[in-house]
């Protein structure tokens, strides 16, 4: 799909999350919002079934997630009947652990090679097979230093629009909405490729 970023920005300016989902949606054939189940994302995806019950959900599940997580996304996949897909390493955490010896740390060189097999990889397996033409994803400016050098609409580089509705959304309108809808939250949560929370884990710098 081919979307004039600059115009698409000026004119979803000052738009609300239900609006920028409604425009992407209707400007795509076969939109895809991700997920990785971190807390607050049964916001974005309650305003996606919203608009389209059937969207592609993908969760790329690294095999590290808190059993809370889990019971979370349990959850949030019955509760909003998500048209979910799950991906995972090609690589069970178990062998992995034994060959790298656990986790490694960010500056450990094995870092960038344990996060491209843990979520990287079958991120763009999943993009190769499921072949959206528009990525809505719920990053926000406020989360790290370089969202804040983004936009509501920006392009991967291998050409696929992401859509970012809750680009401009503080925590407390994310808390409000959640409560709003009566929607369920979990903060027992772990992504094994940050050791920061404003730490990038490379979806959004690499892809």
């Amino acid at each position: 799909m081919s979307i004039d970023l600059a115009a698409a920005n000026a004119e979803l300016a000052g738009k609300t999350p239900q609006e920028i989902i409604a425009w992407a949606i209707a400007h795509s054939d076969k939109p895809l919002v991700t997920t990785n189940f971190r807390p607050y994302e049964s916001v974005i995806l309650h305003m996606a079934v919203q608009v389209k019950p059937d969207i592609q959900v993908l969760w790329v599940d690294s095999g590290y997630n808190t059993s809370a997580t889990y019971r979370f996304a349990e959850k949030l996949i019955k509760d909003l009947n998500l048209n979910i897909h799950t991906f995972i390493p090609q690589m069970s955490a178990a062998r992995r652990n034994v060959l790298m010896g656990g986790i490694p740390d960010v500056d450990d060189p094995q870092h960038d090679e344990f996060t491209r097999q843990v979520k990287l990889e079958p991120f763009q397996r999943a993009l190769s097979e499921l072949k959206p033409d528009l990525w809505l994803n719920a990053i926000r400016k406020d989360q790290t230093e370089f969202r804040q050098s983004l936009d509501i609409v920006t392009a991967s580089k291998d050409g696929i629009i992401k859509v970012a509705p809750l680009f401009n959304w503080t925590e407390a309108d994310m808390d409000a909405y959640l409560a709003e809808h009566n929607l369920p939250n979990e903060h027992d949560y772990f992504d094994p490729t940050k050791a920061l929370e404003t730490r990038e884990c490379g979806l959004h710098t690499q892809l």
